[in-house]
């Protein structure tokens, strides 16, 4: 566990959801902060090079648990078929997240980039990483390294077919994470994020708010789409859905903290 969290004999809310690793973006908090997390594993997402964090604060936080750092494998600096110079400057103590890497990070000419053969590659170099499948599902499977999934309505039954089916590596679900029942703040939390998976797209009326304004139709549809796409409720309640998801055959369960990494410390 991070450091602090040993120490603390009262059962942290994160803990209580059964929670085990944590995604922060660099660009929305000081990674440095992440040291007093009541988790295992901090997981940092990449949102550029210019929101990666220096080495001194990468070794820092490694020093305290399980760190890994999100490089997707068609950027430059972090290509294994080209310009890898950014690899060199990740600290020995740092495990990583290997992507193909979200279009809004990526030049035009890094997403023209073939993912198959560069996360074989970077595979080959860092064996223990964990292997992000959002756009790239089959390819992350045929590697046969941990996934890292994002959490669906079909999570639970996906899992237990790939089980049945033999897989038996390790397998990690994220989700984003709002810690209360207040209907209110998951929807300004999470509404704007589950109303971009397609299937919300398409039942959300035609220009609805996405936060805690909406009414009527689109209300019921982003909180529904909550429940789906993200884990929401009482730290006991979200607990009840961890439970599911191991009792599936989900290892591990990362969450990003909706609504602030602070939300998490209290």
């Amino acid at each position: 566990m991070l450091k602090n969290a040993a120490t603390n004999t009262r059962a942290t809310a994160p803990e209580a959801a059964g929670l085990d690793a944590v995604a922060i973006k660099p660009a929305e908090c000081r990674v440095s902060d992440a040291v007093d997390l009541p988790v295992e594993t901090v997981a940092i997402d990449y949102e550029g090079r210019e929101h990666l964090p220096d080495f001194d604060t990468l070794e820092a936080l490694a020093d305290s648990g399980e760190v890994r750092l999100t490089t997707p494998v068609r950027a430059d600096g972090f290509d294994p078929l080209g310009d890898d110079s950014l690899v060199p400057t990740i600290p020995d103590g740092v495990d990583r997240v290997l992507v193909a890497g979200h279009a809004a990070y990526l030049t035009e000419a890094e997403q023209a980039r073939s993912v198959a053969p560069r996360l074989g590659a970077a595979l080959e170099r860092a064996p223990d990483a964990w292997v992000g499948t959002e756009s790239v599902e089959r390819i992350a499977m045929a590697t046969g390294a941990t996934q890292y999934d994002l959490l669906s309505r079909t999570t639970e039954r996906e899992v237990r077919a790939v089980r049945a089916a033999g897989f038996d590596g390790d397998i990690v679900v994220y989700a984003p994470t709002v810690l209360t029942a207040d209907e209110d703040a998951v929807l300004d939390a999470v509404g704007a994020y589950v109303s971009r998976r397609r299937p919300v797209a398409r039942a959300l009326p035609e220009g609805a708010p996405t936060d805690a304004s909406a009414t009527g139709r689109a209300r019921e549809v982003l909180l529904a789409a909550a429940d789906d796409y993200a884990l929401v409720g009482t730290a006991e309640a979200v607990g009840a859905q961890t439970t599911a998801l191991r009792e599936a055959g989900v290892t591990t369960v990362a969450s990003y903290p909706a609504r602030g990494l602070e939300a998490f410390l209290e």
